[in-house]
């Protein structure tokens, strides 16, 4: 995804992401503009703030779910209510502080003033069929050699195969470069070191999913794409 992620996670000032110059394929620009349009009409929050991330392209809900998570600095999975409104306002997603606050309300299971991120995330993603949710996770356990439940971005570049990719089989970029821009989404900041775990996995392709209405090509895509 290009021009996705803007600055270290961890600076407020600069979390702020953008639209993607460029999709990464005819599927995934349709996705931006059919959820651009859904989240003109959204009532319901979690869902307004879904298609706004999926307006941002499949890898919105995975930068999104991330920031959050580097701002969870003593790992309690809570989130304080102030911090969690301000990331919101900073990321340039369109919500209103009123929905921002009805958001804090759902995911503040005991009125501690802090939002849980395990129950967040999970409903913002948005939902898959568990035929797909089980290729998805048969992929992660693949490539996850170590079983530590966290991959490394070489664990993904010796697996992935870009033969599998729209726009390497329609001839628009070559092997080398749709290697470069799908690695870039696990990527944060540019660092080749980064790690990716099965959430962020899942949060991935949950956004891919929204894109494909058929589970059988679905699952085809993954298989091709793990050599499952």
């Amino acid at each position: 995804m290009d021009e996705m992620y803007l600055g270290k996670p961890n600076t407020l000032s600069n979390i702020a992401w953008h639209r993607p110059q460029s999709a990464t394929s005819r599927v995934e620009e349709e996705l931006i503009q059919k959820s651009t349009r859904a989240a003109a009409h959204a009532t319901d929050p979690v869902e307004k703030l879904r298609l706004l991330c999926l307006s941002r392209g499949a890898t919105g809900i995975l930068v999104l779910a991330r920031i959050f998570r580097s701002l969870d600095n003593n790992g309690s999975k809570q989130l304080k209510k102030e911090t969690f409104i301000n990331v919101l306002k900073k990321t340039g997603l369109e919500l209103t502080t009123a929905e921002s606050e009805e958001l804090v309300n759902k995911f503040d299971t005991d009125n501690s003033g802090s939002v849980d991120l395990d129950e967040f995330i999970k409903e913002l993603r948005p939902p898959m069929s568990e035929s797909r949710r089980a290729v998805v996770e048969r992929a992660f356990k693949k490539l996850d050699k170590k079983g530590d439940g966290v991959l490394s971005v070489n664990d993904i570049r010796g697996v992935y195969s870009m033969e599998a990719h729209p726009r390497y089989m329609s001839g628009e970029e070559t092997a080398d470069v749709v290697m470069t821009r799908f690695l870039a989404n696990f990527e944060p900041d540019g660092d080749s070191a980064g790690t990716v775990t099965l959430e962020e996995f899942m949060n991935y392709y949950s956004g891919i999913s929204v894109s494909i209405d058929n589970d059988c090509y679905f699952d085809l895509m993954m298989r091709q794409s793990y050599k499952l």
